[in-house]
Parts: C-alpha cells; structure tokens; sequence
C-alpha cells in the first residue's frame, strides 16, 4: 500500500529527542527522512549509554539504545553546517524538501544562512518547524531548554509525586522525557497541518514549537482546575483530585490499580469487597462525598483491598465491571499478550548489527498504514548517496560538505 506521506521530504536539522521523535513519526507515515548529523560525533543520544547496540559479534556499536528509539526510518547524512560548502549542502538540500526540522538556539541558524527567510526566498513551499525551549520570542527565548527544567518550570513537577506531607514527599519528575516527547508529538500535528494548507494554498509557513508552550498546554484538567477555581493544585501522588477511589492499593502480595470513575462503579467496588457498608454510608455514597471524606474512606478500602492477593482482586474487579489494572515493570509490559497481539514490538535489520528490536509505532491506519523502511542509520551512513543522488556532488564535493576529507 501507498504511505500517507509518500513523496513528501523532511530535511531534520534537529537532535536528542522533541524533534527526532517528530521526524520518527513523519518517516512512519512514509516521509523520505534525511537525518543531518555532526560529522564525527552526530546526534548527542547516539552516546548516551549504556546500554549500547551490539554489533553481530557481541561488541558495542557507537550508537546507544536511547538514539536507537527515535531515528528509526531515516538516513543519516554527516553535513558541517559550520563550513560554507555545508552551508550550500543545506541550502540546496532544503530547496529539493517540503519540510525542514531544526531545533537550534534561537538566531543560530541565521548566521549560516539556514533561517526561514533565507530557504523560504529558494522554495516558498517549504514547511520550516523550529523547536527550541521557550519559542522564538519572550524574555526567556535565548535560553536553553531542556526537558528536566521545563517539567519543573511549566508546571508538572508541582502535581507529580508524593504529597508533602507523605514519605518521600517532594517534586518528582516524569520517568521519560514527557515535555519533549509532547513536542514531537505537538510538532508532527502542526506539520501535517501546514503540510494539508500548503495543498490547499500551495505556500509553506513557519511554525514556532516551544517546549514549556507544551507542558503547559498539557497538565490539561489541572490548568482548568485553576483557572476556574483559583485554587492552585497540589501533588496527590497516586490518586486523583476529582475522583475517589481512583489511585493504587496494595493487595497482599503486591500493589494495584482500581479507578472507580463514578458512583456505580464505586458501588460494584465495595459489593465485590464484601463491604456493602461502605456504599451504604451516607459520606460515601456520591463522588462528592467521597471527595470530601477522602481521608475516612481510603483507609477502609486500603484494609479492604489488604485481604486478598493481586491476581484475584484484578479477576473479582473485572467480572463485576470495575476499572482495575496491574503495575507491571517493563520486561512484563513487552510478555503482556495484548501488547504481543498488538504487534508493539517489530524488528528492523541493520547491517551492523542484525535485527534492531524496537516499539513499533502506535497509529494504525487502515488505508496507508506505517512502514519501517529503515533501521536507525549509522553515523553518515547516507552522505555519499544522498549528496550523489539529490544533489549531484563528486567526491570532492561530498568530501567538502562532510569536512570528512572523503567521500565516504
């Protein structure tokens, strides 16, 4: 079948993983990927291991997992955009591309001639996305961002972890990069968006994606919650502000999850328990009870939930309707047969190493559905070949635009 960006080219100027993680998604969908690295060194993440891929005969490539998760479908190209024959590298590389990522400090790229105004004068159809920290304007645009600091500036540590007032209290960071992950999600949106008015207008545009616009964007219910309230929300840990019971219990060999999401719910809830009281109790009959008695009522269920194992409480909570789950680590994520049936896990073969395992991308479409044309590259693994093909370069030339003294 057809991809559903099939003939589109996006020129990735970025690194580490918003943007990465944008182009990630635009090469599932089909998009020619072409993956601008430092010569010689390359995208930061390639080095940050371990663990590091292993090569057919056990030993450690240079290229370590966490690249390894957002460059899938793409070529690499070893380009030094600090050199004037990188520079026209660029430049005619944009020219011949629909789409250019690019997630530099604000104003850097325009010393080499690789700014919006400077390629938008040599193709007005291209789609420039610049990704950066703050955005391209404000007081705080000249600042670097990343990911740990705009968790705690835009907000989300203030309603991640413990409450304070509990054991091990205190800010806490999301275990993955989730403002950056956010952004590549955000930016791939408004990509396609630009991409679909461009068939419509037949001009490109430029698009400002900025981190902490993101993670502010997304706490969501929390903002609202603020905003209509004034009140400003806290850390709850693993329950919920609105909802109650809806965090984890821990059973007698383990901890669960139960999200009883209204009052029906609620009632199957202590019915499976054996504790009919519970519902029956004037305090805790309504979500707007339970809100308001919440300190009465969790350790009650906390209790309830102690006398029988995981297993059995996750069975007796489905069979009467309850939401309930697991915390399962990530070895048991990847065992979990709804995750195999799924097909999250795919493997891609790279010469260097064998088949890659990966996680497969999650959006399924029926007509064009994703590809997985390529494995991660190899550090310029595709300089020779797109410069020859695309541009036309000798060796020579190759060899100029690379800073590398050769053409492969």
């Amino acid at each position: 079948m057809k991809a559903a960006l099939e003939g589109i080219r996006v020129l990735d100027l970025t690194r580490i993983l918003a943007g990465p993680w944008c182009a990630q998604n635009l090469a599932d969908l089909g998009a020619e990927v072409i993956k601008v690295e430092r010569p010689g060194a390359g995208d930061d993440t390639r080095g940050w291991g371990p663990p590091f891929l292993r090569d057919r005969d056990g030993g450690e490539t240079p290229d370590a997992a966490y690249y390894l998760a957002a460059n899938r479908g793409k070529k690499s190209v070893a380009i030094d955009i600090s050199s004037p024959a990188g520079q026209k590298a660029i430049r005619e590389l944009a020219a011949l591309s629909d789409v250019l990522l690019e997630n530099y400090k604000v104003g850097q790229l325009k010393k080499y001639g690789l700014d919006y105004a400077s390629l938008r004068a040599i193709n007005p159809r291209l789609v420039y996305c610049s990704i950066t920290g703050f955005g391209q304007t404000g007081p705080w645009a000249h600042r670097a961002g990343y990911d740990f600091i705009i968790q705690g500036a835009g907000g989300l540590m203030s309603v991640t972890g413990e409450a304070d007032d509990q054991p091990g209290g205190g800010p806490q960071k999301v275990g993955v990069a989730v403002a950056d992950l956010m952004t590549g999600m955000y930016a791939t949106q408004a990509v396609l968006a630009a991409l679909f008015h461009r068939e419509r207008g037949g001009e490109g545009q430029y698009i400002d994606m900025a981190l902490l616009d993101v993670q502010v964007a997304m706490l969501a219910n929390m903002n609202t919650n603020f905003l209509v309230s004034g009140r400003i929300p806290r850390r709850w840990g693993n329950a919920h502000p609105n909802l109650v019971p809806y965090q984890t219990f821990k059973a007698s060999d383990g901890w669960i999850i139960v999200a009883a999401g209204n009052d029906e719910q609620y009632r199957r809830l202590c019915e499976a328990g054996g504790r009919a009281d519970l519902h029956a109790d004037p305090r805790f009959r309504r979500m707007r009870d339970r809100i308001d008695n919440r300190d009465a009522l969790v350790p009650l269920l906390a209790q309830m939930i102690a006398t029988r194992p995981s297993d059995r409480w996750i069975g007796d909570l489905e069979a009467a309707g309850v939401p309930c789950g697991a915390i399962n680590d990530i070895a048991q994520v990847f065992e979990n047969p709804q995750v195999v049936s799924r097909g999250l896990r795919v493997d891609i073969e790279r010469e260097d190493s064998g088949p890659i395992r990966l996680v497969g991308s999650p959006m399924r479409l029926s007509a064009t559905p994703v590809r997985y044309a390529l494995a991660p590259p190899r550090l310029g693994e595709h300089t020779a070949q797109v410069l020859r093909e695309l541009l036309g370069y000798d060796a020579a030339a190759i060899a100029a635009a690379s800073n590398s003294g050769t053409a492969d």
